[in-house]
């Protein structure tokens, strides 16, 4: 895979064309990796996640699939182990996520898109949550397809494996936009401009923030967790910049790094 770092947008781009950007085992770990390696790069604020090739990825790679069928029952759990590893890595790295989809996104290919927090696709865009149709399940996907989703929808596209476009995936809430390949780059980087213009932590806390409160009951415990996080924020540094430079009517300042 290529990565690159440039004017704080960590891009990585899957590159396996020949095969569709399919996962199998080495793959995973070198994506796993990646991504907990930006997860620690200062220099990197958002990391964008695009591929080469006809399809943003096509799921698991067919003859990594073959040999997993010669595995022990604990050989395949270590190995789902590892793409479940892979997916969680990549919904909660602590920094913005953006997924530029070109082309067919399959299987844990939907899953990645799935898993990040904002998602753009081409009009050619095409996607299909695969696994039944040869007998297996997208068991690692599913919290964060559902996520997406809802399980209304999921209970369609995963039985029947249909494919489905960038319109329907745009309606389901699957992706947040649909546009011309020709701007699906432009829309990454009008996205990655938004999430710059905001305090740097206080976009990582965010985004903490939404994870922690999704599905939870509004309870007493869950008050005082918010209040808590709301006094802690508007002590911060950054939150008396940013308070001033509105007031003040210019830019804030945030910090580079």
């Amino acid at each position: 895979m290529l990565v690159s770092v440039k004017a704080g947008v960590a891009r990585v781009t899957l590159n396996r064309p020949e095969r569709h950007n399919a996962f199998d085992d080495a793959f995973i770990g070198e994506l796993t990796e990646t991504f907990a390696r930006l997860a620690r790069a200062p220099e990197a604020r958002a990391v964008v996640l695009a591929a080469r090739g006809k399809s943003f990825s096509a799921g698991a790679d067919l003859n990594w699939m073959k040999r997993t069928g010669g595995y022990s029952r604990e050989e395949n759990q270590a190995d789902a182990r590892r793409l479940a590893a892979l997916m969680h890595v990549l919904d909660t790295l602590a920094k913005p996520t953006v997924a530029l989809v070109q082309g067919a996104a399959y299987g844990g290919g939907v899953g990645l898109v799935a898993a990040c927090d904002i998602a753009i696709a081409s009009h050619e865009a095409i996607f299909c949550v695969s696994e039944v149709k040869f007998g297996l399940i997208p068991a690692v996907i599913s919290p964060y397809l559902l996520r997406a989703i809802g399980p209304r929808a999921a209970r369609r596209y995963v039985l029947t494996a249909e494919r489905f476009d960038a319109a329907e995936a745009h309606r389901l809430g699957l992706v947040h936009a649909v546009v011309e390949a020709s701007a699906l780059e432009a829309a990454g980087r009008e996205v990655t401009d938004c999430l710059f213009a905001n305090g740097p932590e206080a976009v990582v806390e965010a985004k903490a923030l939404i994870a922690e409160v999704a599905g939870r009951p509004v309870d007493a415990a869950m008050m005082e967790d918010t209040a808590r996080r709301t006094a802690e924020r508007r002590a911060s540094a950054e939150a008396r910049e940013g308070v001033a430079a509105f007031l003040e009517k210019r830019k804030p300042a945030w910090p580079k790094d």
